[in-house]
């Protein structure tokens, strides 16, 4: 038997870390073999293991995705799922791959270049698993996507106001105990219902906010948005510090967008007119688009974020300093690497955050002096 192919019982499936999104994702997962394992929370062994083995000049999401595959193959796992994506990541798996082959482990990779494509993706399981039907297919499909679009809205209004909270950790707890809540559900109405009660004590939460709180949204490449680690929590930390978090990229605004891609990619270059002529591949365009509409309404700054040498969000950085300079709101820009240190990270944020209170106070003298 060729060393690739891995009996269906005897599959042990799994998928690279990515945010609070592993308990949807295992839903899909179960569709190919008889157990999954969990990722593991990404860890600093994490991207130490994924460094030492890529490739020099990889992304970052290559090397925490290598470095989550190595720690899975440790755990046993021997069927991984690799999901590919608008740039060179949808090649990553078949390196990934090679490198896991040639560390001794005996893995089998899926990878799936057109998650998005439903008939595809149905036509790929029954393919690496005969036992499927459509219906129970559906059902799969439906329930992932109930629970993504669950845990986006939580993280959303999370977001909004966490900064803002009297008790501090009372949100956070709340959302934990959703997470856990979430993982147990085996129905629609439940997860609904579980939706439901925890927008409701997160929105009850008792909270000191200013009617015209400070607003930042954040923009960039898909995967460090969406993964907090790869960021170092970039997200929560301005949020404490009194801030509106605004972000337009989560995994159901991916689905919905992938799903009318074409359609998408129109709304996004209108949006970025006049700054933007062509598209810039992946969410490059996505990213000067939703910073132009923000500014539009009126946000105090903007943070950018990608992995270093990605080149949509690259190309993306020039129309963004002329919208900022059309608009007078401040972009500041993060590019993530191994070897990007945290407290610089923090200091940035930190002079960031002092920046748009000082620009705050600047604009409310001039009204003052105005009205005078």
């Amino acid at each position: 038997m060729n060393k690739d192919i891995i009996a269906f019982e005897d599959r042990i499936v799994s998928l690279p870390q990515l945010g609070n999104y592993g308990i949807a994702f295992a839903e899909i997962m179960k569709l190919f073999g008889t157990k999954v394992i969990m990722p593991p929370p990404i860890t600093k062994r994490t991207i130490e293991l994924g460094t030492k083995y890529s490739p020099e000049g990889v992304c970052v999401p290559f090397k925490y995705n290598l470095g989550n595959y190595i720690e899975l193959a440790e755990k046993g796992a021997n069927y991984l799922i690799q999901a590919g994506a608008g740039c060179r990541y949808g090649y990553y798996g078949e390196v990934q791959k090679k490198i896991l082959e040639d560390l001794g482990y005996n893995v089998q990779f899926v990878t799936l270049n057109r998650v998005f494509d439903l008939v595809g993706l149905y036509k790929r399981i029954k393919k690496e698993n005969p036992r499927q039907n459509v219906l129970s297919f559906g059902r799969t499909m439906v329930m992932a996507f109930l629970k993504l679009r669950a845990i986006d809205a939580l993280e959303d209004l999370c977001r909004k106001n966490v900064g803002f909270e009297v008790r501090k950790g009372h949100i956070e707890g709340l959302f934990r105990a959703f997470m856990a809540e979430l993982e147990r559900a085996t129905t629609f109405r439940k997860v609904r219902s579980i939706k439901r009660k925890y927008l409701r004590l997160i929105a009850s939460v008792p909270v000191v906010k200013p009617d015209n709180p400070l607003r930042v949204g954040v923009v960039g490449e898909v995967y460090v948005l969406m993964e907090p680690f790869s960021n170092f929590y970039l997200e929560k930390i301005l949020g404490k510090m009194g801030v509106e978090i605004h972000r337009h990229v989560d995994v159901t605004n991916v689905i919905r967008d992938s799903l009318q891609w074409k359609a998408y990619i129109k709304r996004q270059l209108k949006g970025a007119r006049p700054y933007l002529t062509y598209d810039l591949g992946a969410h490059g365009t996505s990213s000067v688009a939703v910073s132009h509409r923000l500014m539009k309404q009126g946000f105090d700054g903007i943070i950018h974020i990608k992995p270093f040498g990605c080149l949509p969000e690259i190309n993306a950085m020039p129309m963004l300093n002329k919208v900022s300079r059309d608009y007078h709101c401040p972009v500041v820009y993060f590019s993530f690497d191994s070897q990007t240190s945290e407290n610089g990270v923090k200091t940035r944020l930190e002079a960031f955050y002092d920046m748009l209170v000082f620009k705050r106070k600047k604009q409310k003298t001039f009204i003052k002096k105005e009205k005078l």
